[in-house]
This record gives structure tokens, sequence and C-alpha cells, in this order.
């Protein structure tokens, strides 16, 4: 059984999975440890959400000018979110400006997905790189950031699994 969302993970965490996917419980454990649904729907809600987060934890990182869902963004690239700089001329001077985009898949997605995904993408205001600095940012913002991104790669699989189980 191919698990692309869980690539680089240990044999025995794979085989975990594996266990869990074959009793018919992964979707049924997710929902009890991510019980809350979020009511960010509209852009707007999500501009606000982000900007909220990001007012509490990186008060001096460069501001949020936009903020969308995006329905574009392909989940088996594993492209979850983005961040984006649009630079534009104003006058003589060169104007940057920070856009985030959220896949629309997270309208749907328990709270703590949609935060760990706009934690990940705030983190990349001020770091542009996966390393040691950009996930000191995202523990900041979210203690349990790790664990929280593990179970939404099991969620992403067990979305895949329940659509290719209707579509057959």
């Amino acid at each position: 059984m191919d698990l692309p969302y869980l690539q680089g993970y240990p044999h025995e965490v794979l085989a975990q999975v594996r266990q869990a996917i074959m009793a018919g419980r992964l979707a049924q454990t997710l929902a009890q440890r991510h019980p809350d649904a979020h009511e960010v729907r509209t852009e707007r809600a999500l501009y606000d959400y982000v900007n909220e987060l990001k007012s509490s934890h990186m008060k001096s990182a460069p501001p949020v000018a936009k903020v969308a869902w995006d329905p574009k963004l392909h989940i088996m690239r594993n492209v979850l979110g983005t961040h984006t700089t649009v630079s534009r001329v104003q006058g003589s001077r060169l104007k940057a400006k920070r856009e985030i985009r959220i896949a629309t898949l997270f309208k749907e997605a328990p709270a703590d997905f949609l935060r760990m995904i706009v934690v990940h993408e705030l983190a990349h205001l001020k770091e542009r790189e996966h390393g040691k600095a950009f996930y000191a940012l995202c523990l900041h913002m979210e203690p349990d950031y790790h664990q929280i991104e593990f179970d939404l790669r099991l969620w992403l699989t067990s979305q895949e699994l329940a659509t290719a189980g209707s579509a057959g």
C-alpha cells in the first residue's frame, strides 16, 4: 500500500499506519484526536484568521497583503499552502506585498490542520527555508506542530482512501 503523504517516516510508523488502515480505524482515530471544526469559510475570515495569528506571534514580520483560498493548489505535490511576494512598481519605488494562499481542501479540515498550515506559511515570512530556525518559529506559534503535521498527513491519506473507495 502506497502512502505518498508519509514518505520519509520510519518503517515501524508506516507499519502502524497500514494496520490502522486495514482495521478501518484511521479516520475514526483522527476524528477523536481532532474533533473541532473551524468556522473559516470566506476569504475575509481567512485573512482575519491569518492576521490574528500573525499579530499574536509575529508582530515584527512583514504585513500580509492578501490571503486566499486556492482551489488550484495541487495536494499531491505536497503544496497545501503557498507564500509569495508580489513586487509592483509604485511611482519610483518597488513595493513588495506578501500573499498567502491556502488549499481550499482546508475549508473542510479540522481546525488544528488549518492552524498548522497557516503557522507554516506565516513562518515563511521570516524564514524562507525549512531549517532549524523555521521549525523553531513553527513550534513557537504551535507547540504541537510536529504531531499535528503528522496527523495532517494521516488525514490526507484517509481522505484519499475515502475518495478511492467511493470511486471504486
